[in-house]
């Protein structure tokens, strides 16, 4: 298998303790991008509020990215990850998933979970398989208005 490292330099290393903020196989296309949080370079929390760190978290999902060669619009599955009881949170969440995705609207899975990478972290945001689309030779656009077998 071939893969690509994505490590964007204004995001934290995750070097230190052995991963990179996404990988990308180069031969299907696909970006596997880690949990994304909320955090400066030096790992600590930048906002304080879950509708702050959401809002940070999908900066951080854009920005690993754009780096990738792909971007938010191309974006098929997120995975967020919340403190507490994800229906607690829905109110500040989805205004911050919609003003980011629009009309793309991915599927999307929303865990509560007890904790998360620091006791400061309210929210991650993790994508899979999302296409290098440059890689893949065309647009999501085409992609998705292309005549499949089922259409037939």
């Amino acid at each position: 298998m071939s893969t690509k490292l994505v490590n964007p330099t204004g995001l934290y290393d995750g070097a230190p303790i052995g991963m990179s903020q996404a990988t990308v196989d180069l031969e299907s296309g696909f970006v596997f991008v880690s949990g994304q949080v909320d955090w400066d370079r030096d790992s600590h929390v930048r906002h304080a509020t879950l509708e702050g760190q959401a809002q940070g978290v999908m900066e951080h999902l854009a920005t690993v990215l754009n780096e990738a060669g792909s971007s938010l619009e191309d974006v098929l599955q997120l995975r967020v990850y919340v403190r507490g009881e994800l229906a607690d949170g829905m109110a500040q969440l989805a205004p911050v998933f919609a003003r980011h995705f629009g009309a793309v609207r991915p599927a999307l899975t929303g865990i509560g979970v007890a904790s998360l990478a620091s006791r400061d972290t309210l929210i991650a945001g993790q994508i899979a398989q999302t296409p290098v689309m440059a890689l893949a030779g065309r647009s999501r656009h085409a992609a998705s208005t292309a005549k499949r077998p089922l259409d037939e």
